[in-house]
């Protein structure tokens, strides 16, 4: 959801929850698939024509009106192969930008995705919201039936179910995509700087299952993962290895670290967008089709800036939103997240955590194991410990305070919000 990226945000028109959900449900179905096959099923999937201008797109006509060109230009930029050609370890080609494609290519391409809308009869999508999620069907009569060019590579006139599967195919098959892919993967499971090496060895997979099998996304995230550089590579430790962890992702693993239970059933959130007062990040919320950061983007006036080393997710950082992270988390660790009047995500009762309370030291130690895989520094942990210390546990309340206090302040720590 942060590669092929719908929101919610922006997403209006009839059954919105039906169409989101069915989307997500696709990225499911898809997770261990084939690349190939997931490209196609998200083109066709309502929630991302409606975002990208797909849904009811239709051909030119004698008045003026051309094909919209919003998903032909992003399904390339984003979705397949970048802007800038790249070598098979997403380095640069030739060292210099070289441009994937050119405005003659979006416009030709943006004619093969013309006359798809909603599978469903005239109207009838108001009252059922099954069309929301099957994939868009064809009308010939809006398709833009005519011959293009696209990469270089021609797309006869005809059947339009054929063409956008040519279309699909040519992007699918440019040497980019590997690189491409695999180098985002790598920053959202691994690490935000991968090595040159690392991209290449990543690609590969996606180039060759082992078995002549391109886009085997199974094979792709066991290379993301196994690759030596993810597991044993000295560099683990290091300053510049690891990636900042999101803060939607900060959340969803205090709720499933302490078995967080919904208040009624429905697991209800209130929109966590403003950095201020809550996350900063919301789920399948981004402001844009680019997400809530750019995989390139490097913060600016750091040491990592000077060494020209992304960080994608420092994007989301700044003075407000890190004391929003915090006031926020604080109250959701005690009283839980709440999502209406009625409803919230809440821990009833950090059990084990309890267990432990009496003794400052073992409970920091469990919630630097448990939250941070123990990479909280000895200082760090001495810190931690003194404070709570200083928090009686000789009442319900003395106790609550230490256990909540322990578990804010361990997800407050720069070495559990670095994820190595």
């Amino acid at each position: 959801s942060e590669i092929m990226v719908v929101s919610t945000s922006t997403l209006d028109g009839t059954w919105p929850s039906f169409a989101m959900a069915a989307y997500w449900d696709l990225l499911n179905q898809h997770a261990f698939g084939n690349y190939r096959q997931l490209l196609e099923a998200i083109t066709l999937n309502p929630a991302m024509g409606a975002f990208l201008n797909t849904r009811g797109n239709k051909k030119a006509n004698a008045s003026g009106r051309v094909p919209d060109e919003n998903y032909a230009r992003e399904v390339m930029q984003l979705f397949t192969i970048g802007l800038y050609e790249l070598n098979p370890d997403g380095t640069l080609r030739g060292g210099q930008p070289q441009e994937t494609y050119g405005p003659a290519d979006v416009s030709q391409l943006a004619q093969v995705f013309t006359g798809y809308d909603l599978d469903a009869a005239s109207g009838a999508y108001k009252t059922d919201p099954a069309p929301f999620r099957r994939p868009m069907k064809l009308n010939p009569a809006q398709h833009a039936g005519d011959s293009v060019t696209v990469l270089g590579r021609s797309i006869a006139a005809g059947d339009g179910t054929a063409r956008l599967r040519q279309a699909l195919d040519i992007l699918f098959e440019h040497p980019n995509v590997g690189p491409f892919i695999g180098r985002q993967l790598i920053q959202r499971l691994v690490t935000s700087a991968p090595s040159p090496a690392y991209v290449g060895r990543v690609a590969a997979a996606f180039n060759d299952n082992g078995a002549g099998v391109r886009g085997d996304l199974r094979a792709v995230t066991r290379a993301v993962l196994l690759d030596p550089e993810a597991r044993q590579d000295p560099k683990l430790n290091g300053p510049a290895w690891g990636k900042l962890r999101e803060p939607m992702i900060r959340f969803v693993q205090w709720a499933r670290s302490f078995g967080a239970t919904s208040s009624d059933g429905k697991w209800i959130l209130w929109d966590l967008s403003d950095p201020s007062t809550a996350l900063g990040q919301s789920p399948l919320r981004s402001p844009s089709v680019f997400n809530f950061f750019r995989p390139g983007y490097v913060p600016p006036g750091t040491a990592l800036a000077e060494r020209g080393q992304p960080a994608p997710e420092f994007q989301l950082t700044n003075e407000n939103s890190v004391a929003g992270y915090l006031n926020y988390m604080q109250g959701a660790i005690a009283w839980g997240a709440w999502g209406s009047k009625t409803s919230k995500v809440w821990v009833e009762r950090y059990t084990h955590e309890m267990a432990l309370v009496q003794d400052a030291a073992a409970l920091v130690e469990r919630l630097n194991l448990l939250l941070a895989a123990g990479q909280l520094s000895p200082a760090t942990v001495a810190t931690i410990r003194d404070a709570i210390a200083t928090l009686k546990p000789d009442s319900d309340w003395g106790r609550n305070q230490r256990v909540w206090s322990a578990i804010a302040l361990v997800m407050a720590c720069p070495e559990y919000l670095v994820q190595k």
